[in-house]
């Protein structure tokens, strides 16, 4: 490689720079060209400028489409979730009174065995008092009758079964027969 000396390389710079103003004209526009362009141009800004609201306005339109879809689908979805949980808790709620009305019942058995024993003791005592009473009062109603025979004798001797006899000094007694006499059987 042989280095170039500073015309040879000025002479290359020279020469690239004419290959570039050649490819320059050969592809720049002339003004008939340019002024074609530019209508071009133009023609395809206004259109893009038609273009542009109606493409806002499609969007618009597909965005209020989604909204409305998406407040449907919010609206369902949130009547099926409101609905499931009401199954949900009505299902809980039978679960729940059942398991009350159980405890109910065991509750109402328990109180009956409780209450029913307290019922069945209570009897039991009354009666053994009212046995016990009417004992003592057979005990006690001989000697009451004993007691009101002695004060007065000649009102119950008839009614106690005697007879009313008097003796030779003319006093009055109640007798009571332990052997019957002859005839008067």
């Amino acid at each position: 490689m042989s280095v170039k000396d500073p015309f040879e390389i000025l002479a290359d710079e020279i020469t690239l720079i004419r290959r570039q103003i050649d490819q320059l004209q050969r592809t720049s526009l002339d003004r008939k060209e340019a002024e074609k362009l530019n209508a071009v141009v133009a023609q395809g800004l206004d259109r893009m400028a038609k273009v542009g609201p109606a493409l806002q306005q499609r969007i618009e339109q597909s965005l209020a489409t989604a909204a409305l879809d998406l407040r449907q689908h919010t609206v369902y979805a949130a009547t099926e979730g409101a609905k499931e949980a009401i199954r949900a808790a009505q299902l809980e709620s039978i679960k729940a009174a059942g398991d009350l009305r159980k405890a109910a019942g065991e509750a109402r058995r328990e109180a009956w065995r409780w209450f029913g024993g307290f019922w069945v003791w209570l009897a039991s005592v009354g009666a053994a008092f009212f046995a016990l009473g009417l004992l003592t009062m057979f005990l006690l109603q001989g000697r009451a009758d004993a007691h009101k025979f002695g004060q007065s004798p000649s009102i119950f001797c008839k009614w106690a079964g005697g007879e009313t006899m008097s003796n030779e000094a003319g006093d009055k007694a109640c007798v009571f027969w332990i052997d019957t006499p002859p005839g008067q059987e």
